[in-house]
């Protein structure tokens, strides 16, 4: 496919191949065939513009800055391996990209086959949307977003790069039962419990992937109110889907310990902090991966090592 944006062509390949050696040194990109995506999907399509925090607030860059070293500097980090701040309202973060070798251990997590319907949660730049396409073809793919706006600036995206899938309007806890049942979904947004209309809308066997806490729960579907899985072992920091509530996540644990942070978000509707250290210095400071969520009807529950063991703690209803 012959790349847009010509005057980027030659210095956005370059930038992609060490985007994609960046990553696979690490491990995370090991299947050929995302790494073929991360290769060739010019992710500076995706990002034409972006806000870089500094002590003044946020500077932003674009790609059609006078200033030749400015947009040099916003292309080398449109292919930085770094999250990157898209939307920015009131001084505050609305909507971001997410890290690129983050996107590829969920990508991998997903363990897609060819012909699998997937729906994305959080529609973004498109970026993430696009390398899905890549992949399984852009007839399998949907990605919604509650903002029109958002959702348009992402078809448009996808579409300067040669993709055209199902991008909607619409709010993610809902799910899109217009373009079910899906093989699976993966959300690129925070969610506080797993929506029930997601599970609703999967066939069976089916995996979900969305960050809980600060971390990646997996789950695998068995039917359209029955899921249970594990947290992957990386941490993941993201926006909350908006139209949902959040929940409180302490800002520091013991000496600063992310393992803490991510249990302490976990139980924070029945745990305060006082239990959740005692909890966890008893369990012996828990990884994330010794943790997992279960859906069962309209209950779900993150819990220790077991489903069925001592340490469970009921999730909001979703």
């Amino acid at each position: 496919m012959a790349e847009p944006w010509g005057e980027f062509a030659g210095a956005g390949a370059r930038e992609r191949r060490a985007l994609v050696r960046e990553i696979e040194a690490d491990g995370t990109l090991s299947d050929p065939a995302w790494r073929a995506a991360f290769a060739e999907v010019p992710r500076h399509l995706f990002v034409p513009s972006y806000y870089v925090a500094g002590a003044g607030g946020y500077e932003r860059l674009w790609a059609g800055d006078p200033d030749p070293a400015r947009r040099e500097r916003w292309l080398r980090g449109a292919y930085a391996d770094t999250a990157i701040a898209t939307r920015v309202r009131d001084g505050e973060l609305v909507s971001s990209a997410s890290q690129p070798s983050l996107m590829a251990l969920m990508l991998q997590a997903l363990d897609v086959r060819d012909g699998d319907d997937v729906l994305e949660i959080g529609a973004g730049t498109g970026y993430h949307a696009a390398l899905l396409c890549h992949r399984l073809g852009e007839q399998h793919v949907t990605t919604v977003d509650l903002e029109e706006e958002i959702a348009e600036s992402a078809r448009n995206h996808l579409a300067a790069a040669g993709y055209r899938p199902a991008v909607l309007a619409a709010d993610g806890a809902r799910g899109c039962a217009e373009h079910a049942p899906y093989d699976r979904i993966v959300a690129t947004c925070a969610v506080p419990a797993v929506p029930l209309p997601w599970l609703a809308q999967c066939r069976p066997g089916a995996l979900v992937l969305a960050p809980l806490s600060t971390g990646l729960i997996l789950l695998r579907v068995r039917d359209g109110s029955h899921a249970e899985g594990r947290f992957l072992e990386t941490s993941a920091y993201f926006v909350p889907l908006r139209g949902v509530a959040g929940r409180p996540v302490p800002r520091h644990g013991p000496a600063g310990d992310e393992r803490f942070r991510f249990l302490s978000g976990l139980v924070a509707e029945v745990l305060d902090r006082r239990e959740a250290l005692s909890l966890w210095l008893r369990e012996g400071r828990p990884e994330r991966e010794r943790f997992g969520v279960t859906v069962s009807g309209d209950r779900q529950w993150a819990w220790l090592d077991e489903p069925g063991g001592p340490y469970a703690w009921p999730l909001p209803a979703a």
